[in-house]
């Protein structure tokens, strides 16, 4: 089955007319975008677009040969008018399927907001699901997907989409996740780019034909990631957003409840409000057995409060205990932390302040801290695939 994308922008296309933005001023050239809209093997056509004849006829392709449109989008009738010689657009009720003559079975798939997606299987049983913007399925139960080989998904727009997919089973490791629907919610280029490639999904550029099944392209998604940054740098919502399309994720808080601290509690409050109800929260400083075990993806926030804790435990700020024993204990602490990092096989992000760029701390404990963040940063570092470098809400990739 290949399928050419005439399209892969927002309803409204990127850059939207009369728009100012920074994003929309940057989607010139090969960054521009059309609406979505995708033609399955000549015969099918997924959403009908302003200008799909022409964006159809640059692709190389010609919209004469298409039996079936359908419509994703939560209006009734055809969004533009319909070229001569091309079939009325309709729209399966959602649950049902339709058989087309050229061997293709289209079925309509239910989603949690108005619109409707469809999964298509090919003749030669490969199977491709399109949803539409700002939508994810509905009604999904484990075991009950079949695992398809390409996703068309508003990836930026609804992240979780990918999370329910792929807490059902119907996204595995081997599917080919692209990025359609896209707006001017994040720059285009290598922005929008590293984004997708950390939810193991991909933008291509209009008019491109891809195989459904070939899978070479899939992104990697780094086993291990350290988001590094100063105070409010936005580094927790870097790390939040890099697994939001994953289910089930462990958020592990390092900071505890420090009672009576309304201050700390509304932080608290914030983070939580951020993040995916499906998450689940575990307060603990023992990261090792996490680290150890299976399970779905940890996000550790964050390594400096670990630290705090560990050099609590250590005797730190004290100059006799740090020197009679307190450093070798710390140093031991950190060690079982990277080693157990090094033979993580579950997902893990963690965040970590930079604080080593600042002003030199006027206390000999203060130095001392700064000091052990900075050598507990690089040693984590070390074990990870991956790690960023978070300034003024801009991800700076220094590795990976």
């Amino acid at each position: 089955m290949e399928v050419t994308l005439l399209g892969t922008g927002a309803p409204a296309g990127l850059p939207r007319p009369d728009c100012p933005c920074a994003a929309c001023a940057s989607a010139l050239g090969p960054q521009a975008r059309a609406a979505t809209a995708v033609l399955v093997d000549g015969t099918l056509l997924l959403d009908l677009t302003p200008g799909a004849a022409f964006a159809a006829a640059r692709a190389g392709h010609s919209l004469g040969g298409v039996r079936q449109v359908l419509l994703s989008h939560p209006h009734d009738g055809p969004p533009v008018e319909v070229p001569a010689g091309l079939p009325q657009p309709g729209r399966v009720p959602d649950g049902r399927e339709l058989a087309l003559l050229t061997g293709h079975r289209v079925r309509a798939v239910a989603m949690d907001a108005p619109g409707t997606g469809y999964a298509v299987t090919g003749p030669d049983g490969r199977r491709l699901l399109y949803l539409p913007p700002g939508g994810a399925p509905a009604g999904l139960e484990n075991g009950s997907a079949e695992t398809y080989d390409m996703v068309f998904a508003d990836v930026v727009g609804r992240p979780d989409a990918l999370a329910k997919l792929r807490a059902v089973g119907a996204l595995g490791p081997t599917t080919d996740v692209v990025a359609v629907h896209l707006d001017h919610d994040v720059p285009p280029g290598p922005e929008l780019h590293r984004r997708l490639a950390a939810a193991g999904a991909r933008a291509v550029p209009d008019g491109t034909t891809l195989v459904v099944g070939v899978y070479e392209n899939v992104p990697d998604v780094p086993r291990r990631t350290l988001v590094l940054g100063g105070a409010r740098s936005g580094k927790s919502v870097e790390a939040e957003r890099r697994l939001a399309a994953f289910p089930g994720v462990l958020y592990v808080a390092t900071g505890g409840t420090r009672g009576g601290d309304t201050e700390w509690a509304s932080r608290v409050a914030a983070h939580r409000e951020r993040r995916p109800g499906s998450w689940r929260t575990e307060e603990t400083c023992d990261l090792v057995p996490l680290l150890a075990g299976d399970g779905p993806p940890l996000l550790i926030d964050c390594l400096s409060l670990w630290l705090t804790d560990a050099m609590d435990s250590a005797g730190a700020w004290d100059d006799a205990e740090w020197a009679s024993g307190g450093e070798r204990a710390l140093r031991e602490r950190v060690r079982e932390l990277t080693q157990a990092v090094r033979a993580a096989r579950r997902t893990v992000v963690a965040v970590s302040n930079e604080v080593g760029s600042g002003i030199v701390p006027a206390t000999a404990s203060g130095r001392r801290y700064r000091d052990e963040l900075g050598r507990l940063n690089a040693a984590f570092a070390a074990e990870c695939e991956q790690v960023v470098l978070v300034v003024a809400g801009q991800a700076l990739v220094l590795r990976g």
